[in-house]
């Protein structure tokens, strides 16, 4: 698939994507990262108008908003960061590292933190977050990193695509209800 072809169908499959609500941003009360990606995404209603050196570098320069965005905000933001990444503007984020960590076998066995969240892998917590994924949006990830495993330099990088998709999202994509 080419990118624009790509751009297109991810434009497409989030458009009707509904914002969380200022009050569902953050997915962490540690640490100030959580809160200053509150502060900076509030009100920020419509991903599509987000400019990619924003995004890039949200929070206040930390470029962490994907680790730290609650799942409904990860899912309303992503197409926004996709876009970035296809068209190159991405500099400091990494998309395709956040639909991928954690869905690995090895993440199939270790633990979050064992002291807070006792025996929740990895793999659990990344099925928990991409489970509000619609369907359409679901498949135009899966293209997305079929897409991104195509680009890709390092073998290190197409080796935890293959075990995302085959793991998970080749699955997620064709179970999920429309």
């Amino acid at each position: 698939m080419d990118a624009k072809k790509l751009l297109e169908q991810i434009q497409s499959a989030f458009a009707g994507a509904e914002y969380p609500g200022d009050s569902n941003l953050r997915n962490s009360n540690e640490g100030d990262e959580p809160f200053l990606l509150e502060a900076e995404f509030k009100g920020k209603d419509d991903w599509a108008k987000l400019p990619a050196a924003f995004i890039d570098l949200a929070p206040d320069g930390f470029a962490s908003a994907l680790s730290f965005f609650s799942h409904a905000a990860f899912r309303f933001y992503l197409p926004a960061y996709l876009l970035a990444d296809l068209k190159g503007q991405l500099l400091h984020t990494d998309p395709t590292f956040h639909l991928t960590h954690g869905l690995t076998r090895p993440s199939k066995e270790v633990l979050v933190n064992p002291r807070r969240y006792t025996d929740l892998t990895w793999f659990e917590y990344a099925s928990e977050r991409f489970a509000g994924f619609k369907l359409v949006e679901a498949q135009v990830i899966v293209a997305y990193l079929e897409y991104k495993r195509e680009q890709a330099e390092l073998a290190m990088e197409r080796a935890a695509i293959d075990e995302a998709l085959g793991n998970y999202w080749h699955d997620r994509a064709l179970s999920i209800q429309p």
